[in-house]
């Protein structure tokens, strides 16, 4: 069962029962500061405090990880008032311990000990929890917060080539409307996919198809005026990508490095993996040779650098260059499996 949408921290792993331990001791110390009645800390009082601490976050902790499940069930109440209820016996069996064993007292002073060290848990367990709570919102809202930045950001993604693919298209009806028929369905998985705005990772070799759906396009168009070089290392076919990323390169590289050229050029697509990265470059012919951008080309470059920022961080790199006249994109992503979402197994 997935029990990520669970508000408590999974205390299976060791990062969380870590920092559970360095807050408590911290409280510990507090308590231990404040009880002295001489001196700056009761030592006797922090050790021994500390010890029962220890106990019940561990046991408390590894009864949580092992319920984990059947808590990710229940509502929020019901789950919030089952771990108070563990944390407070668990608390209760170790008083019992502590006062019969290692300090035994008797009577009504034994039971007030125990009441305090029930009402000091509830109290602890509250606060803890309510931080649990509010931290787990917060991230759902910086999650729907993202989705929806990326979701914006790939909506504005509009093929530049729609109006000339059509008249290219209602020019082919006629002559060859075989052709017609293939390039209609090129340009409506074009546009299916940057209407599929649930997808936020996709396999490598479905934006390469995307990308050839386009390129046959362009190439009704332009004809030998464009041609194409692909380098395409191996084992990369499941290697995630955004949606939609690769294909506004290519697109920009038509428009800006080819379509102004009489005699046309060649675009170069090289893919390969280097370490823990994958790098794609995209590269064209730059007619303009004074080093300006135009805006419509820097607009494209700044959506696919927000989009790549937002899923990766830092790691993902969008580079872009001009040499001997010809104009160089990179993109730099994390080698990631897009079905696994992890990082995938590299012979040595």
């Amino acid at each position: 069962m997935d029990t990520s949408n669970f508000y408590v921290p999974d205390l299976c792993r060791v990062r969380a029962v870590f920092l559970l331990l360095v807050t408590s001791e911290v409280l510990v110390l507090l308590l231990a500061v404040v009880q002295a009645s001489s001196g700056w800390i009761d030592w006797n009082y922090f050790g021994l405090l500390s010890l029962f601490v220890q106990w019940t976050t561990l046991t408390s902790a590894a009864l949580i990880c092992l319920l984990r499940q059947r808590l990710a069930r229940m509502s929020v109440g019901r789950a919030t008032i089952s771990i108070v209820l563990i944390v407070l016996l668990d608390v209760l069996a170790f008083s019992l311990f502590a006062d019969n064993v290692l300090h035994p007292q008797e009577g009504i002073a034994a039971w007030h000990g125990i009441a305090k060290k029930l009402l000091l848990a509830l109290l602890i367990i509250l606060m803890v929890l309510r931080y649990f709570y509010l931290q787990h919102q917060w991230q759902q809202q910086r999650e729907a917060e993202m989705q929806a930045h990326l979701t914006a950001l790939q909506a504005r993604i509009q093929p530049h080539f729609l109006f000339n693919s059509m008249n290219t298209i209602a020019s082919l009806i006629a002559s060859n409307p075989d052709q017609a028929e293939e390039a209609v369905l090129d340009l409506s998985e074009l546009f299916r996919a940057s209407l599929r705005t649930g997808d936020q990772l996709i396999p490598l070799s479905r934006e390469l198809d995307l990308c050839q759906r386009y390129l046959a396009i362009e190439a009704l168009r332009l004809g030998d005026r464009l041609t194409l070089q692909w380098d395409l290392s191996p084992g990369l076919d499941n290697q995630a990508i955004p949606p939609l990323t690769l294909q506004p390169l290519l697109e920009n590289a038509i428009y800006h490095g080819i379509q102004p050229l009489k005699e046309g050029g060649e675009v170069r697509v090289e893919v390969k993996a280097q370490g823990d990265f994958v790098y794609l470059l995209v590269q064209n012919p730059n007619p303009e040779h004074n080093g300006t951008e135009h805006q419509g080309n820097r607009i494209a470059l700044a959506n696919i650098q927000s989009r790549l920022h937002a899923l990766f961080g830092e790691p993902a790199v969008l580079k872009r260059s001009q040499h001997n006249g010809i104009y160089t994109v990179t993109l730099r992503l994390p080698r990631l499996d897009a079905n696994t979402r992890k990082t995938p197994t590299r012979r040595t």
